[in-house]
């Protein structure tokens, strides 16, 4: 399954914009600019959360951004402005981002804070 979208003005949500956002189920790919283009990509299983946000006028145009924080290096944030289908395109990220995890075998660790371990002398 594939996914493609263009930014839109959240003006009536007209695809007047150069960029076009392309979900696959193994990277997502960020197109941009008209003269000066520029292609960034991320690869799904480096993908670690997704959050949907709808502003007012996104939800009367149906439209939302999806931001994904990513353990990429180019881009902790990937963000999709102004698209359509935004709920649906979420799911499909957070589905293949866990399966690609699967697949490459890789494990996301956390850094709580817990402390404790600088003691040595456990005083």
């Amino acid at each position: 399954m594939e996914f493609q979208e263009r930014k839109r003005w959240l003006f009536f949500g007209l695809p007047f914009t150069f960029t076009v956002y392309t979900v696959k189920e193994e990277v997502i790919t960020v197109n941009t600019g008209f003269l000066n283009k520029e292609e960034n990509d991320c690869y799904m299983y480096k993908v670690q959360d997704v959050t949907l946000k709808t502003s007012l006028f996104e939800r009367i145009f149906g439209l939302g951004t999806i931001v994904c924080y990513t353990g990429d290096t180019t881009s902790s944030q990937l963000i999709l402005e102004h698209i359509k289908n935004a709920k649906k395109i979420k799911g499909f990220i957070l589905e293949q981002s866990e399966t690609a995890r699967r697949k490459r075998r890789t494990m996301n660790t956390l850094d709580i804070g817990a402390g404790g371990y600088d003691d040595v002398d456990g005083e």
